[in-house]
């Protein structure tokens, strides 16, 4: 690596064979992008850290398969070409056959990044949503392209979604996920019955994208995201969840979204490494 090279998303685990970006199916795309946020500040630091804490992880089974991490998403320019630039290179990781993997920042990055996944494959894919927030607000704050609108948008582009985690909900985005037929299963439901594994409708798209908005977990473990919600995901019953409804599905994309690290707090970018790591491995 040059000076300028990215972190190597477990880096320090990777034999220099298995960190080639023609070889790996799995191709990390930081993306610190930060422009829409509205409580909580700091999900440009977020890939950085991620990749800083993966450091720390162990050798898994995912290693075999290589990963490769891009340098990030340019995203000192307008939203509109930090959006454009992130289609892009996920449209042109999708031709060679690879995984995109991309890492947050905000959740409005998940547009850009399932549009261009699904352009290359000419198919819409079915969206597995991990959020303490619906995110299906038409606007927000004046942007049709705010965190908060991202599934809005995608839903009316007519991906499929289903939805697991949200306990942040108001009444326009019940309204819009009743109308459009969304399949859901909200945090207090999951919590409260400690529900760890779900069935997607049996329509459901076999091509599939899954967006893991940090927040879907508890504060408890998850401390450091902008918008943190009581009452949410366990360690364990998150990485069920996303186990389960990827079961019989082709797995096209990813992003792990919404990472806002404090400085010396360690917990919230370790956690969130070690559950991607643990995603990537069941892909």
């Amino acid at each position: 690596m040059t000076a300028n090279s990215p972190i190597q998303f477990l880096g320090s685990e990777l034999r220099s064979s298995e960190n080639l970006e023609d070889f790996a199916r799995f191709q990390i795309i930081p993306c610190p992008m930060e422009k829409t946020v509205s409580y909580g500040s700091g999900t440009a630091l977020g890939p950085d850290a991620l990749l800083e804490a993966s450091q720390e992880l162990e050798r898994s089974s995912l290693c075999k398969d290589g990963i490769f991490t891009h340098p990030p998403i340019d995203c000192s320019v307008a939203h509109a070409d930090c959006l454009a630039e992130l289609q892009f290179t996920t449209q042109r990781i999708t031709s060679k056959d690879k995984l995109p993997v991309t890492l947050g920042g905000e959740h409005s990055l998940t547009w850009a990044a399932i549009r261009g996944i699904s352009n290359q494959l000419q198919q819409k894919v079915g969206i597995i949503q991990i959020d303490a927030h619906a995110d299906l607000r038409k606007s927000y704050g004046g942007n049709d392209h705010s965190h908060a609108s991202v599934m809005n948008l995608l839903v009316e582009e007519n991906y499929p979604l289903a939805s697991f985690g949200v306990r942040a909900i108001c009444e326009e985005e019940k309204a819009f996920r009743l109308k459009n037929n969304i399949f859901f299963m909200d945090g207090e439901e999951l919590v409260r019955k400690n529900i760890s594994s779900v069935v997607l409708p049996e329509d459901f798209p076999e091509w599939v994208y899954l967006s893991f908005d940090l927040d879907g977990l508890d504060p408890s473990i998850m401390p450091g995201v902008g918008t943190p919600v009581p009452g949410g995901l366990g360690y364990y019953q998150s990485i069920d969840i996303v186990k389960s409804a990827l079961a019989g599905k082709k797995c096209v994309g990813i992003d792990m979204v919404e990472l806002a690290p404090s400085a010396g707090e360690l917990v919230s970018p370790f956690t969130a490494a070690s559950i991607l790591q643990r995603i990537l491995d069941m892909v």
